[in-house]
């Protein structure tokens, strides 16, 4: 019988549900899968996505949400669970922060294989990688990823001011309609501060940034790595040397020799810092695919964690390549330019402030002028706000 501590825990949850506003990718997951995960970094509502799916299953009684950051599974484990679930006639389990358990990847492969009437779907962190866990999981569940709010959802959800999504496309087309929000510089300025997280209504927003900073570093990708305390400190440390440059093109050796560590091992650890929503790694021509091709700069992920390390206003020019980096990246494949600054399939962009001028790209087919500072775009010249409308 399922223990009324998991039953009272899920009620508990789904009480605190609101349908006002809903992700972006929520519509994108096809939740009739028999086993699926949602990744992405803390933060960014995968929980409450999931909650939202549950309640509007109008709470059916053939579904459980459980959490297995939970202090009962010390003594419990999710194949008992699934098995007791299943007994009572459950179809749906619902399992919230995956990696925080254990033998996670074992556990749901024996639930995979041993209750074929069983639909799973979990959320877990965005280092989680089914290939690497104790069992191979990539031919029975289907990931999908998602990052923080755009300033699209920013703007429905701080300002019930509803943005329809536009191609990129669309956008270099300049086909933006610019009447549903005749002046937003102002927001577009919050949204960078503060606007990327959807925990920051909560208030005390820097201060929780920098939980949600440490606890990524410090215990999410050490936990999963197998990495001893001391690396998970050094990350810290990593992060503190890629903020006070970034962007900028990875210096192996120096940063090593900061660092106390191996030059071999730097880039797994970025690649975990990627994968966790701590930074961006932006490649060449030779892939555009995440971890393939060379990296030519380091971002730090968005401009939010820039604000909340102290590096935003070292360089305005920095922010704005990461507000762009970020942006498109969610629905595009974005690699370096050897002319100009990003490159996303036949497109050159540069991106600067209001009196950037156009010489870099002048002889460039399919260039374009990315301006900050400016309500409105013509020609070449596009605004940077509006790549904030792309999911």
């Amino acid at each position: 019988m399922i223990d009324t501590i998991l039953t009272e825990f899920m009620q508990e949850q789904l009480g605190q549900v609101r349908l006002d506003f809903i992700r972006y990718k929520y519509n994108q997951i096809d939740w009739n899968l028999r086993m699926a995960g949602l990744i992405g970094p803390r933060g960014i509502g995968k929980s409450t996505l999931v909650l939202q799916h549950l309640w509007q299953q109008k709470g059916s009684q053939n579904a459980l949400y459980v959490s297995a950051d939970r202090s009962y599974f010390a003594q419990h484990t999710l194949v008992e669970v699934a098995s007791e679930f299943v007994k009572e006639g459950g179809t749906h389990l619902y399992i919230d922060e995956i990696h925080k358990y254990p033998s996670w990847s074992t556990e749901l492969k024996e639930i995979y294989d041993g209750h074929p009437s069983l639909h799973v779907f979990f959320t877990g962190s965005s280092v989680l990688d089914l290939l690497r866990g104790q069992a191979d999981l990539s031919r029975r569940a289907v990931m999908f990823s998602m990052q923080g709010l755009s300033f699209r959802e920013y703007l429905e959800m701080f300002h019930q001011i509803k943005m329809p999504v536009y191609s990129l496309d669309e956008i270099i087309a300049n086909k933006v309609d610019y009447s549903l929000i005749p002046h937003p510089l102002p927001l577009f300025r919050q949204y960078l501060r503060d606007g990327y997280y959807p925990f920051s209504k909560e208030g005390a927003f820097f201060s929780r940034l920098d939980q949600v900073v440490t606890q990524t570093l410090e215990s999410d990708i050490p936990q999963y790595a197998s990495m001893s305390v001391s690396t998970g400190r050094k990350l810290r440390r990593l992060m503190a040397i890629v903020a006070k440059s970034a962007p900028f093109k990875p210096d192996y050796s120096s940063i090593a020799n900061a660092l106390g560590v191996s030059r071999n091992v730097l880039p797994d650890y970025l690649l975990y810092m990627e994968k966790a929503g701590m930074i961006g790694q932006l490649r060449d021509e030779t892939g555009g695919i995440r971890s393939l091709g060379k990296v030519e700069k380091v971002f730090v992920d968005n401009t939010n964690i820039m604000y909340a390390l102290g590096t935003a206003d070292t360089n305005t020019g920095n922010l704005r390549e990461t507000f762009f980096y970020n942006q498109t990246r969610a629905v595009s494949d974005v690699i370096s330019s050897k002319v100009s600054d990003f490159v996303i399939g036949e497109h050159t962009f540069e991106v600067g402030g209001k009196n950037k001028g156009g010489k870099q790209i002048e002889d460039v087919p399919n260039g374009h002028i990315v301006k900050d500072d400016i309500e409105y775009g013509h020609g070449r010249v596009l605004p940077l706000w509006t790549f904030g409308l792309l999911y």
